[in-house]
Order: structure tokens, then sequence, then C-alpha cells
């Protein structure tokens, strides 16, 4: 069964432009006989070259964000059909396995998908963690759908708890990791902490994992810290503060390591040495680990003892002309027609690629890493 193969609506306007955009094309492809007052203004602006674009079957896809949903918001179109990807498409990019559910509404799914960090990322990275550190535990804080967690239980961790106060979230997250215990609520009140404590007391804790928002980064010269908009990374600090594990994995935008020229990660580096950890920061570039999407995040990371940079892992695919295609990740999903479309469709094709295959359970991790190794 294929779970989550559900497309978005599109509007009579939306369908005029989506038709008239050819694979790998743009809103440059629109003809100027379309009436729309948002094209006219893009056209005299210039807009981003990704805007109203449809995949190309021979290239990863760009950047899935939370706006997936509509053409006019990125490079969202399907590369054959006339219609944005559906949420299980979407998901195979972020590379999702297939019998992972997510639940709630169509809205909270590009919510919930386009916020995740891609697993197969997660997990090379937690492999790497694993070689240099003696770690077996993990908390996620800000854990979202999951996807950071699923990445490290498939490297062998033990996630022993989680939080997070986005409710459709964590009910995806209880459904794909049952066996971890999740704490809902919002982490700055005191009895939410007081759960997550009581969960995780008199459990060893090596690591804890989180892309805590800091929207205070604007800021130059003044304390990450002391700005009120960062009191969730506050929390994020004072809880590492708390519980002391061995390594901290942080996640965040790519801009993260230039703002205020370097000044906010300087910040945060701080915050960390003075709880003893040597912190790194390094931006990956998923496509180069196996995900067939041009996704960059900052994944910093914090020993206690050893040297950081030794966790961050090398790179497999560095040439781009080896990087996992869309057609690798999605072309054997069924057909669906827009303004349609199940939460749950009998599946009538077969995986064809290791990606797709790996991804259907069909192969193990293992025999799918070493395929990358072929490319």
């Amino acid at each position: 069964m294929i779970h989550n193969h559900i497309t978005y609506p599109l509007s009579e306007l939306d369908m005029q432009m989506v038709v008239s955009v050819p694979q790998g094309g743009n809103w440059k492809n629109i003809p100027l006989s379309v009436p729309s007052k948002r094209l006219e203004q893009i056209r005299k602006s210039g807009g981003r070259t990704t805007l109203y674009g449809r995949l190309s079957w021979n290239k990863p896809s760009f950047t899935v964000t939370t706006y997936f949903n509509r053409p006019g918001n990125g490079t969202y179109v399907h590369p054959i059909q006339n219609r944005v990807i559906s949420a299980r498409e979407a998901a195979r990019l972020q590379s999702f396995p297939d019998d992972f559910i997510f639940s709630g509404t169509k809205g909270s799914l590009c919510i919930q998908i386009g916020n995740a960090v891609p697993p197969l990322l997660g997990y090379f990275l937690a492999k790497q963690i694993k070689k240099h550190t003696k770690t077996k535990n993990v908390v996620d804080l800000f854990c979202g759908a999951g996807g950071l967690s699923k990445g490290f239980e498939w490297a062998g961790y033990n996630i022993i708890a989680a939080n997070d106060n986005y409710k459709q979230a964590c009910e995806t997250y209880r459904i794909n990791h049952p066996n971890t215990t999740l704490v809902e609520g919002d982490i700055t009140k005191t009895e939410v902490k007081k759960a997550l404590f009581n969960e995780i007391n008199n459990k060893r804790v090596d690591i804890i994992i989180g892309g805590p928002p800091c929207q205070g980064f604007s800021h130059a010269g003044k304390r990450l810290v002391d700005d009120p908009r960062n009191f969730l990374f506050k929390e994020f600090v004072e809880i590492v503060k708390q519980v002391k594990p061995k390594v901290v994995v942080l996640e965040n935008v790519e801009g993260i390591l230039t703002m205020n020229n370097g000044k906010s990660f300087e910040s945060i580096k701080e915050s960390f040495q003075e709880l003893g950890y040597k912190l790194e920061g390094k931006k990956l570039h998923a496509v180069r680990y196996g995900v067939p999407q041009k996704r960059k995040r900052v994944i910093m990371i914090g020993v206690l003892d050893g040297d950081p940079k030794e966790c961050y892992p090398t790179e497999i695919l560095q040439d781009e002309n080896k990087y996992l295609s869309v057609r690798e990740a999605i072309e054997d999903l069924p057909e669906i027609v827009v303004n349609g479309g199940r939460h749950i469709i009998e599946k009538v094709t077969k995986p064809i690629s290791d990606y797709q295959k790996f991804l259907a359970g069909k192969i193990t991790l293992e025999d799918f890493e070493k395929s990358l190794y072929r490319r």
C-alpha cells in the first residue's frame, strides 16, 4: 500500500500555468496571455527561476519546503503529470521510507515533510558519530515528524525520548516511533520539562539532537541567548546543561554560519563552550549522501571529548552526474489526477531503482549504501 499519495488542488488559473511549463522549465515559459497579477510582478522584478517550476526526471529536485502544495512557490510540478507532487512523492524526495505514515490534514503534511531532516542524511551523520564516540541513547528535541530520529535509528541508536509542540507532527512521530516516549508540549513550560526529565531520569543519555529555532540571529553584537526571541534555543542549552550528554547535534538553516559576519554562530559556539563542549558547524549537501534533493543544512556538532570535526561523514557522491534523480525517486508511484487521490492507494507498480527498492523495504539499507558507492 502507498500511504499519503495525495496531491493538492489546482485552480483553473494554476492549471493554465502548469500545462505551459515543460520539464525543467519555470515561470519564464508561461505565455503573457495567462492573466496573473503575480506573474506580472515576477516578470517586472525578475523572480527566482525555481518559481512555477516543473521537476526534471533526470536531475535531483530542488529543496522540498513546506510550500510544495502550490506551483508558484517553487519547483513542485510533477515531471510529466499536470499537478504538484503528492505528499508521498515529497516524502520520497526527503528519503522517508514508504512505511513511514504521516498523520494529519493535507496542509499539515506539507509542514511535517518540508521541515524534516532527510532520514538518509541523518543516518550517515549518526553512523559517523557512532564510529568516533561511545554512544547509544538519544533524546530528540524539536523532533517534528521524526526524520532525524529515523536516521539515528537506522544507525542503531536507541531514541529514548522526544519532544515537540506541533500536535499533528506528534501524531506522526508516535505512529512511526512506537518504542520512543514522546513528551508533547511547549518545552518552555515547567510541567512539560518536568515530564521530559522524569522520562530520562536514571537513564544514560549519550546524545541530544534537534533543531531549535533561533529567530534572533539578526541581532549582531548581542549575546544570542539573551535575545528574547531565542528562548527555545536557550531551553535547548539549559536541557543540555542539566543532562550533560557526550554529544549534541543541532541542525539549522545554511546561512547561520555567515549570518552577522559569523557572530551568530560564534554566539552559539560560546553557549556550548561554557558547558565544556567543543563545537563545530558544517554545511551538508543532502544530495551528496544519496538523497535525490538539493537540500543544504548546517549541522552543528558538540563533543565533551575528542574532535567534533571527526564526526562529520565523508561525502559519497561528489560528481553531480552521479546524484540520484527524481525519476529514481518517484517514477514507480501510481498516477493520480489533480483534485483527487486518496490517503491509501493500492500499489500497482514495482520499484525499479535501488532507491525505490530500499524505501519500499525490498533491499536493506546496507545494500542501498553499497549501490551508492558503486555509482
